[in-house]
């Protein structure tokens, strides 16, 4: 399937749950690869916030993100909207710190991307594909998770809070077909004696008795409940017995299970790309969603790398070879260090370095132990997906590349004189108005030794 956006813009305004302040939000469309990304209207400069598990800051009785300064509250009912309806790309604009909580549901967000529209992208949509089963504990919380294979996506919660009120329940979605209709109406919910902690922390100052199901697991006397009102600034109300608070009814008999399964789908939707596979969880919570969220995309990023460990035969001819490299590349000795290319796609460049002890570097990095330094293999990495940044150039020879941005370089293992570095690039979005954003991965044999992502401007030399 392709990638898709909505075809309109759509804007709803609504008060923030735990902040209480009043929001616009404003969906707009967005290119291929572009994700869905939030910015904040109301602060200097505009800052955008990418829907990633890095920008999480805060899961305290929702899902924060922040790049910066910028800050946005309680993103996980939206998120699970535009994944259970199938959007990819979006632009969310707000003037405020915090989603509107609207009536606690996913259900007016699910409304405004109907309003839209659905626009299909020309550029295929890329999966996280469980390939062998993975579980996932926290200790803390008593949470569990497990990932599993299939042809499609399926979600599973179970809730057990050892109350009478809200026992053991459990949700399952089998279709994202049926998400509008089975999940996202089912609104959040909490605990009566729950509500005043909560207010002591300086949360839920948007909360309203009409956008939270409020489960009463013990009866509190009228005192109780006059000054909780007062604190909530609501209408006092009656509580005569244990169960649902008399002011809203149910959905589903299950609903808070439903509610559960919501959320994990928003918070799952921070890995970045949506997931064929089957998950299920157990007393999962915004924290433990998170972890699992992060640990799960490791997994799958590292089964990744073990799948895509290029082959690499000697006796083959190169793709590129050293004289055509040298026409592209401004480097020469000893600063040239890819000797040929033996693969090269739409989308990534594999490239060979022959590591000797001729090289002068080792006479000054660790001399009588010579060990290739770990900048040079990211500079290695970095020429290597200049051939291909500049092989996209009508006259390659009449530009150069320049490094951006390093992120998440890791060095596993050492090279040392003898070794074959095998440099593989791939580009991690389309190369727009000259950036280049690539994944470099660095092999010996199938050792992974190094990975970064690489960042590079390419630039018209002066004449």
């Amino acid at each position: 399937m392709n990638q898709t956006t909505i075809r309109n813009e759509t804007t709803v305004t609504g008060v923030g749950l735990h902040t209480g302040k009043t929001v616009q939000m404003t969906m707009k469309p967005a290119p291929a690869d572009h994700g869905i990304v939030f910015v904040r209207t109301d602060l200097v400069g505009q800052p955008s916030i990418k829907a990633d598990v890095s920008k999480v800051v805060s899961t305290n009785r929702g899902t924060t993100l922040q790049e910066g300064e910028a800050q946005v509250w309680t993103v996980e009912h939206t998120l699970s909207a535009l994944t259970g309806m199938g959007v990819d790309n979006l632009i969310i604009e707000l003037d405020g710190p915090e989603i509107p909580i609207m009536d606690g549901s996913a259900r007016p967000f699910v409304n405004m991307i109907e309003k839209a529209g659905i626009q299909s992208l020309e550029a295929p949509r890329e999966y996280y594909i469980i390939s062998e089963p993975f579980s996932f504990e926290d200790e803390l919380t008593g949470a569990s998770y497990m990932a599993l294979p299939s042809d499609h996506f399926e979600l599973t919660t179970m809730i057990d809070f050892n109350s009478s009120v809200l026992g053991q329940q459990y949700a399952t979605l089998i279709n994202l077909k049926d998400y509008k209709s089975e999940i996202s109406p089912c609104r959040t919910f909490v605990f009566l004696h729950e509500l005043e902690k909560l207010l002591d922390q300086n949360l839920i100052k948007g909360g309203d008795l009409d956008n939270a199901i409020v489960l009463v697991d013990r009866v509190m006397n009228q005192t109780e409940l006059d000054a909780l009102a007062k604190k909530l600034n609501k209408p006092a109300v009656k509580v005569e017995k244990e169960g649902v608070l008399n002011t809203i009814s149910l959905h589903f008999a299950n609903e808070p299970a439903r509610h559960k399964l919501l959320d994990v789908l928003g918070d799952l939707t921070l890995m970045g790309k949506p997931i064929q596979g089957k998950i299920i969880t157990s007393r999962s919570g915004h924290k433990s969603n998170i972890e699992f969220a992060r640990a799960l995309k490791k997994k799958l990023a590292e089964l990744k790398k073990g799948e895509g460990v290029p082959v690499y035969d000697p006796d083959a001819e190169p793709v590129v070879g050293i004289q055509k490299i040298q026409n592209m590349l401004p480097h020469r000795y000893p600063f040239l260090l890819v000797d040929k290319v033996i693969e090269m796609g739409e989308n990534h460049v594999v490239g060979i370095k022959n590591v000797t002890i001729n090289e002068g570097l080792f006479q000054g990095h660790f001399p009588g132990n010579p060990v290739f330094p770990g900048m040079l293999l990211l500079e290695a990495l970095a020429q290597t997906g200049g051939v291909l940044a500049l092989s996209k150039q009508d006259e390659p020879d009449r530009y150069d590349t320049y490094f951006v941005k390093v992120e998440n370089a890791r060095f596993r293992q050492k090279v040392v004189p003898g070794d074959t570095l095998i440099l593989k690039m791939e580009l991690i979005s389309p190369i727009r108005r000259g950036l280049v954003h690539m994944m470099g991965t660095a092999f010996v044999g199938s050792k992974l030794v190094c990975e970064a992502e690489l960042t590079a401007q390419i630039v018209k030399r002066v004449s």
